[in-house]
C-alpha cells in the first residue's frame, strides 16, 4: 500500500495503524509536502519502497536522510505521481488541499482502491474525478468519518430506497457564540477542537463550518441523491457520524468515539474490519447524545458551501479555492475570522460575473477554475475590497 500525505494528520493516523500489525501491510510509497526528516523517518519505520517529498529542494536532504538504506528518493510534482502510480493494492490519498487533485486522480487511474482523504477531489473536481473511477474500475472508501458511517450504512441498500442522508457536525470551539463575539475569534482559538485532532486547514474550516459544507459536495458525488436530500446536523459530542433515512422510515447511524483511526481502519481493511487501539463507546457515561440545528446566519460558510452545490459547474472549484485562501490570510492574522466567508462570498460573486467559466470538462479545466478562483480571492485581499465587504455584511447583521 502507498500513502498520499504521510506526514499529516491522516498519514500519521493511517501509519499508526499500520506499524501495529508490521506482517500484514508492504508499504510501497510515502509522500509528504516539505517536512523531509519527518518523511524519512517514517519511510525507514515502515520500510517504504520509495519517499517522494513535493518540495524539489528537499531531494539531496531526503537521499542524505535514506542513505544505507534500499528506500529511493524523489521529489518534485513528478515524483508524487510516480509514488500514487507504484503497484499497491491500497493508495491512501491524503494530500490536503486542491495539491492532492492529480496525484489522487493519477491513484485511481491504475484501478486498484483508493482511502480518500483529500476533499477537494470531489469538491473541485467531482464528476471528473468520479467519471475516472467508475472508467478505471476503482474501489473508491471515504475516510472522512461522516462519509465512511455514510458508506457503512448504505451497505446492502437498494438504489432509490435513500429519502435523506444527515451528516453530523460537532459545532466547533465556537457554537452558541453572537456575531460580535465571532468577531474577535483568533487563530489560536479556532485551532482548539473540542473534539478532533486534525490539521491547520480542517481544523479552521470545522470552526468555520466551511468543514461541514465541503462534506456535503462531496456527499453529492459519493452517493446517489440529490442536494435537496442532503442535511446537517449540529452534534456536539461527536459520536453519531451521520444518519441515513430510507423510505421505510428506518433510520440508520453509525456511531463511534471520534477517532480518525477507525475509518481509516475501514479503508485499509474493508470488508473486514482491523482492530484498533481506538477508545470504546460507553453510553451510559455519556448519559445523553443530542442535536440541533446549525446557524447558517453565523456560520455562513455552511450555506455559500450549499449555495455551491445548488449552482454547480465550476462553483465548488471556486468556493474551494477562495476557502483556501481566506483560510490562510486567516492563519496569518490578514484578516478576522468572520472575514473567512465574506472573502469567500466576494470571490464567488466575481466568478459568476463572468470571470471565470461555470462549465468544465476535464481536469485542466478545473485546475483553470481553481487558479482563478485564489487570483481573484488574493486581488480582494490586496486591493482592501474586503474592508467594504464587512462593512456591508456588519449592516445586515445589525
Amino acid at each position: 500500500m502507498s500513502v498520499l500525505g504521510a506526514t499529516g494528520s491522516v498519514g500519521q493516523s493511517t501509519l499508526d495503524l499500520l506499524k501495529r500489525d508490521p506482517p500484514r501491510f508492504e508499504v510501497a510509497a510515502l509522500t509528504a509536502h516539505r517536512d523531509v526528516e519527518a518523511l524519512a523517518r517514517e519511510a525507514i519505520a515502515v520500510g517504504a519502497e520509495f519517499a517522494a517529498i513535493a518540495d524539489p529542494g528537499g531531494y539531496g536532504a531526503l537521499k542524505s536522510l535514506l542513505a544505507g538504506t534500499d528506500i529511493r528518493a524523489g521529489a518534485g510534482g513528478d515524483a508524487i505521481i510516480e509514488a500514487a502510480q507504484l503497484a499497491a493494492d491500497c493508495v491512501v490519498a491524503a494530500i490536503a488541499g486542491a495539491a492532492g487533485l492529480e496525484p489522487t486522480l493519477a491513484a485511481v487511474e491504475q484501478g486498484r482502491r483508493v482511502a480518500l482523504a483529500n476533499k477537494e477531489c470531489l469538491v473541485s473536481a467531482g464528476s471528473v474525478f468520479m467519471e475516472a473511477v467508475r472508467a478505471a474500475g476503482t474501489e473508491l472508501l471515504p475516510v472522512d468519518s461522516e462519509h465512511s458511517a455514510v458508506f457503512q450504512a448504505l451497505a446492502g441498500a437498494e438504489p432509490g430506497s435513500v429519502e435523506r442522508i444527515t451528516l453530523t457536525a460537532s459545532g466547533g470551539p465556537f457554537r452558541g457564540w453572537d456575531h460580535a463575539r465571532l468577531a474577535t475569534v483568533t487563530p489560536d482559538a479556532a485551532l482548539r477542537h473540542p473534539n478532533w485532532s486534525m490539521g491547520r486547514k480542517i481544523t479552521i474550516d470545522s470552526a468555520t463550518l466551511m468543514n461541514k459544507g465541503l462534506e456535503l459536495i462531496e456527499a453529492y458525488h459519493l452517493f446517489p441523491t440529490r442536494p435537496d436530500q442532503l442535511d446537517v446536523v449540529v452534534h456536539p459530542q461527536s459520536i453519531v457520524h451521520a444518519l441515513v433515512a430510507f423510505r421505510d422510515g428506518s433510520v440508520l447511524a453509525q456511531l463511534a468515539c471520534p477517532d480518525m483511526r477507525t475509518p481509516i481502519a475501514l479503508g485499509l481493511s474493508w470488508p473486514a474490519r482491523m482492530e484498533t487501539p481506538t477508545k470504546r463507546l460507553d453510553l451510559v457515561a455519556l448519559g445523553a447524545l443530542t442535536f440541533e440545528a446549525p446557524d447558517s446566519d453565523k456560520f455562513r460558510c455552511l450555506k455559500l458551501a450549499r449555495q455551491a452545490l445548488e449552482t454547480g459547474g465550476m462553483t465548488p472549484a471556486i468556493l474551494n479555492a477562495a476557502n483556501e485562501v481566506a483560510v490562510e490570510a486567516f492563519l496569518q492574522q490578514r484578516i478576522g475570522f468572520l472575514q473567512i466567508a465574506e472573502l469567500v462570498e466576494e470571490t464567488m460573486e466575481r466568478a459568476a460575473k463572468g470571470a471565470v467559466s461555470t462549465t468544465w470538462q476535464d481536469l485542466a479545466d478545473v485546475l483553470e477554475a481553481d487558479a482563478a478562483g485564489r487570483r481573484i480571492c488574493a486581488e480582494i485581499l490586496a486591493s482592501n475590497l474586503l474592508g467594504r465587504v464587512s462593512m456591508v455584511v456588519s449592516e445586515r447583521l445589525a
